[in-house]
């Protein structure tokens, strides 16, 4: 009989929980179902002794960063206020691990924590959704994709929650075939499984509630192009409507104008980046396409009643 392949699961403080189980539980199915212990695993944290979940759940865990047992493929599960816990010591021991040789992967906001060690650079990597746009500015070296899960790299990586299931059973079936894979997902009662080609977020048609190819079209535009926002003009150039047409569109499906809504996504955006990373004030504010400091303090304030130095300090 085949060894079993080994995981393990490094839990970083407040971890999401959801993700962790749905990461386990498909393994212990799959041993359940196959009559055959095909998987085992075993837990770690930084201290060594227990990783709090997010939830407030603790778990008692088997290792600490210096004696991380041999795996097959080591896990680093995270959650909410991931940047406070990557430190010197956990990026250290995953660079050891991977010059031992262990295959590593990432849950929910786990990519984030192999990207402030250099692992994944020149590698796709999903990640929990609130985390794109820190992941995307700050990492330009990773390819981010927006699916649930990425299982065709060298370092698989889930968005969290049920994409963690998604992954693992994906994995199980790569491995052990399909019909343990749909066996496994059977006795979870877990009848939605997705592709790695899932996208992670509704579509724009869905989240903004309209049919316009049109309309969508030029929202993916003004998202793509947020550090040098272009004029509506130039929007409706490129989307090959005139300026009324692309206005009046704005207009019917979403009771705005094509400025506004793009003034929303840069201040969307920039309030992403002042809570999730480091950046200074000034360097999100270019990175939003704000030249002017002060222009960046008064719409930043006006938009969220706050400043942007005051937001950074509630985070810090």
């Amino acid at each position: 009989m085949p060894k079993p392949e080994h995981l393990v699961f490094l839990l970083i403080d407040e971890f999401t929980h959801l993700a962790f189980a749905n990461a386990v539980e498909p393994l212990r199915i799959a041993n359940l179902v196959s009559g055959v212990e095909l998987y085992t695993w075993s837990f770690a944290s930084e201290n060594g002794e227990s990783a709090t979940a997010s939830n407030g759940t603790t778990v008692v865990v088997d290792a600490g960063l210096s004696n991380l047992p041999a795996s097959d493929l080591l896990f680093v599960v995270s959650g909410i206020n991931v940047q406070s816990h990557v430190t010197a010591a956990l990026k250290a021991a995953l660079r050891r691990a991977r010059s031992r040789g262990f295959r590593l992967g990432a849950i929910c906001s786990g990519a984030y924590v192999l990207a402030e060690t250099g692992l994944l650079d020149g590698h796709r990597a999903a990640i929990h959704w609130a985390y794109h746009d820190a992941l995307q500015e700050k990492f330009p070296e990773i390819s981010l994709a927006r699916t649930v899960f990425v299982a065709d790299d060298p370092i698989p990586s889930a968005s969290g929650g049920a994409a963690a299931a998604d992954l693992m059973l994906h994995l199980i079936g790569q491995t052990h075939g399909e019909d343990l894979s749909l066996a496994v997902s059977e006795q979870m009662v877990y009848t939605s499984v997705r592709a790695e080609t899932a996208e992670q977020k509704i579509s724009l048609q869905a989240r903004h509630g309209n049919r316009s190819p049109r309309l969508t079209e030029a929202i993916r535009i003004m998202r793509n192009a947020i550090e040098q926002p272009p004029s509506t003009a130039e929007v409706a150039r490129e989307v090959g409507v005139s300026t009324r047409q692309l206005e009046r569109l704005f207009a019917q499906h979403l009771k705005t104008t094509p400025k506004r809504f793009l003034m929303e996504l840069r201040l969307e955006r920039s309030r992403a980046l002042l809570i999730q990373t480091d950046m200074s004030v000034v360097e999100v504010g270019l990175a939003c396409g704000f030249s002017s400091p002060s222009h960046f303090s008064r719409v930043y304030r006006e938009a969220f009643g706050i400043s942007p130095t005051n937001q950074r300090r509630l985070v810090v």
